[in-house]
């Protein structure tokens, strides 16, 4: 599609107006006086979606490569400005490559312009990006910057620097999609949070996003009708984690059966799918969900899960958006490459993110929270305001196998027959402390509840809550370990 088709099949029909249509370059340089272009190279404008105003813009590959020239940055930022002022969300579609050369640097002080305005304005509107097109150089930051970024495979490429430069730079042999694709940025780098396969799915796609969010900071979530009733129990919930505690099972199935009408739209599917997070709705209003994933890697926490959930966490926070956690988490993963790595750091993240947030917060243990792990998953020591469990929830310090070992081990050793005792101090154990009542009786869990109830149970929760007003200390920002 041309970028005004793009724009067009993104809003609702015949709601897009553009803005600066009859703009032109100013550069004369390299013969550019003769070569020029109404609106340049990129299209600007605003429309609905779902009968709520948007703005957006469409870079236009068709002139100058969709480069970016001074005038070009100034549609942008006008859009941009316009956004924020009317407290609208703001769209990009990206299909450029790169700054005008020919312009030097007014080109770079317009990239400069953008980056500026996608940073004051975090927070105050959801930005989202969708590349259609290469997006290189330069050109990968302010998407970089932006709440959300779709890509469409074939076509959607972003990288700071072109197969051509990395061959000659470090003689490393890559094609343009294995370098920047949809794909490689939707598992490899978790650059992109969604990926399609044609430029209609993702618009498709963009417009379902734009349905769960607020349209700036101090909106709410829009709200919707749902036939599903609030009260409906799921007796299906009472046997879908298994008995073993080491056995899988897909925390998607969980979500499936206490959101609205199972409608669940998960955000970077494919990358860190240890834990899983989206947007749904209970009883007609928008939640954020995250969940440790059982079905990968028993759901621990490593770098990559650790920076996912404490991003979608601070959006939700942006934005108003409630937050619903689905705990089962043995610990963080162990090992060299995830110490080396910052394993420390980047959990510090998701602890920063649940710590700050102001939104609701209901969390529900569905089967195991073992040690840090178990802070950080929207404790009660961290502010979460109501927190359930289901009754063959476990919650310790670590596994009953290596805690009995680590307590008992000079009895264990004298023991005549060791493994016999060992079994029998591991019953013990599980019997007095792997339940979710010791807790509970500390007040850090709020109820235990029957699974079958845990969407009614949930939303009353919400309900509850959906006044609440919390603070943070008066301060310029705080410093979140980055």
């Amino acid at each position: 599609m041309t970028a005004l088709e793009r724009l067009t099949a993104l809003m609702d029909d015949g709601t897009f107006t553009e803005i600066d249509r009859f703009v032109t370059h100013r550069t004369t340089d390299f013969g550019l006086a003769d070569r020029t272009f109404l609106g340049d190279a990129v299209v600007t404008g605003y429309g609905n979606i779902d009968g709520r105003q948007v703005f957006a813009y469409a870079q236009d590959f068709t002139v100058f490569g969709g480069s970016l020239s001074e005038v070009v940055g100034q549609k942008i930022c006008k859009v941009m400005d316009l956004a924020a002022k009317t407290g609208c969300p703001m769209i990009g579609i990206c299909d450029s490559g790169g700054a005008r050369i020919q312009e030097g640097a007014l080109s770079l002080a317009a990239y400069g312009d953008i980056f500026l305005r996608n940073t004051m304005y975090s927070g105050v509107v959801p930005q989202i990006s969708v590349i259609m097109g290469p997006s290189a150089g330069g050109a990968v930051y302010s998407p970089a910057i932006t709440d959300f970024i779709f890509m469409v495979r074939g076509t959607g490429q972003m990288y700071i620097t072109g197969p051509d430069v990395v061959r000659a730079v470090t003689g490393e042999d890559v094609t343009h999609e294995q370098l920047g694709g949809a794909d490689a940025h939707a598992a490899r780098s978790g650059v992109a949070h969604f990926v399609h396969d044609s430029e209609e799915e993702c618009l498709e796609e963009l417009r379902r996003l734009i349905s769960f969010l607020p349209l700036n900071n101090l909106d709410d979530p829009p709200g919707y009708r749902s036939a599903d009733p609030i009260d409906r129990a799921d007796e299906v919930l009472r046997a879908i984690v298994p008995a073993e505690p080491n056995r899988p099972y897909d925390i998607r199935e969980v979500i499936y059966h206490i959101v609205d009408d199972e409608d669940f739209m998960e955000v970077q599917s494919g990358y860190a799918p240890n834990v899983v997070v989206g947007f749904a709705r209970m009883a007609g209003r928008t939640v954020g969900l995250v969940g440790n994933q059982p079905a990968y890697l028993a759901g621990v926490l490593d770098i990559n899960a650790s920076a996912k959930a404490a991003r979608f966490v601070r959006f939700c926070d942006c934005f108003n958006v409630p937050l619903v956690t689905l705990v089962d988490v043995p610990g963080f993963m162990p090992g060299t490459e995830q110490e080396y790595g910052g394993i420390i750091r980047h959990g510090a993240k998701l602890i920063y993110a649940y710590a700050e947030a102001t939104v609701p917060k209901v969390a529900l243990i569905t089967r195991k929270a073992y040690g840090g792990a178990y802070i950080v998953m929207s404790s009660k020591h961290l502010r979460s305001d109501v927190n359930l469990a289901w009754p063959n929830a476990e919650i310790a310090v670590m596994g009953p196998d290596g805690a009995v070992n680590i307590i008992y081990r000079e009895e264990i050793n004298n023991a005549e027959d060791p493994d016999a005792r060992r079994a029998e101090l591991i019953a013990d154990y599980q019997e007095r402390f792997t339940n979710p009542y010791v807790a509970a009786n500390r007040g850090y869990l709020d109820d235990v509840i029957d699974p079958a109830a845990t969407r009614a149970t949930v939303i009353r929760a919400l309900e509850m809550l959906q006044n609440k007003r919390d603070t943070l200390p008066p301060k310029k920002h705080g410093n979140i370990p980055l």
